[in-house]
């Protein structure tokens, strides 16, 4: 593994900061960590920083960076909505630094993943996506996960029905909650409706759509089981027919860690992404070589 190194990355008017991950042996397909956020390129609990180092060490080079705005890049703070610019750059600069590179694969969690499926359609250089997570959160969506996952544990709770028996009213409470988060759940705007009603939030899931039922290369799903975020993905796979279908067929590859919270922020889980991540790059090489 050759030695990383910070650069720049040239994303319009601005220079990006990145950090690039040589693997120190030839590659035919590096890796473009795309960050959630708001934060920048370290990630939570080092997670991206562990991430490119492990990659590296198995032969894939990998580039961390900052978007406009966040760490040490300059410019204003944009959100996951606008990143495209600074994606491009990222891809651009992966490609130009390692020799022999002919395609990227883009990796993200979280709103990162959805800025990811947004990206793509427009940069035929992604030859894959790793996607932890998406955010697809709606109104809707966010009351229906509640009602899946948070009230359906709380009523297998024996710690809940003890404090039943010492405040009666707790039961009434948990009752009133549980009906108000049934009503959004089947609320006006509908089970793909944003949560905010602007055309913005309207525009960023029908662009994850787009991106989904465009990409032509692999997906590979990585859900967290204990996660409203990605419970909430799960609920619009199971409810839209559209999603549902555009997350269908052989090039979608979906695996599920069940105790993993949202950022996979223990020793195992991350070691479980980096093995799912290593496997699906490793997928491309030998098509890319043969190609």
């Amino acid at each position: 593994m050759s030695e990383e190194r910070a650069l720049l990355l040239a994303s319009g008017e601005r220079r990006l900061v990145g950090v690039l991950h040589p693997a120190g042996s030839p590659a035919t397909v590096g890796v473009v960590i795309v960050v959630g956020g708001p934060q920048y390129r370290v990630g939570s609990h080092r997670q991206f920083v562990l991430l490119a180092r492990a990659l590296a060490r198995a032969g894939i080079p990998a580039l961390r960076f900052d978007y406009e705005g966040m760490g040490d890049s300059p410019g204003p703070q944009r959100t996951f909505e606008e990143v495209d610019q600074d994606l491009h750059a990222a891809v651009d600069t992966l490609l130009a630094e390692v020799a022999g590179l002919r395609s990227v694969v883009l990796w993200g969690l979280c709103d990162a993943a959805s800025a990811a499926l947004m990206y793509v359609p427009a940069d035929p250089r992604v030859a894959g996506l790793v996607l932890l997570n998406p955010w697809v959160r709606t109104e809707a969506g966010l009351a229906q996960s509640y009602l899946e996952n948070y009230y359906g544990r709380r009523l297998l709770s024996g710690a809940f029905w003890r404090k039943v028996l010492t405040r009666p009213q707790t039961l009434v409470q948990a009752g009133l909650g549980f009906l108000d988060t049934l009503r959004q759940s089947r609320g006006g705007q509908g089970a793909g409706a944003p949560a905010s009603t602007t055309a913005a939030r309207r525009h960023f899931l029908q662009r994850m759509l787009d991106g989904a039922r465009r990409f032509r290369g692999p997906v590979h799903l990585l859900l967290s089981g204990n996660d409203l975020t990605a419970g909430e993905f799960r609920a619009l796979l199971e409810r839209e027919a559209t999603w549902r279908e555009a997350f269908a067929g052989p090039r979608v590859h979906s695996a599920q860690l069940d105790d993993a919270n949202h950022t996979f922020s223990s020793e195992k889980w991350r070691g479980w992404v980096e093995d799912r991540t290593v496997e699906a790059i490793r997928t491309l090489e030998p098509r890319r070589r043969a190609a």
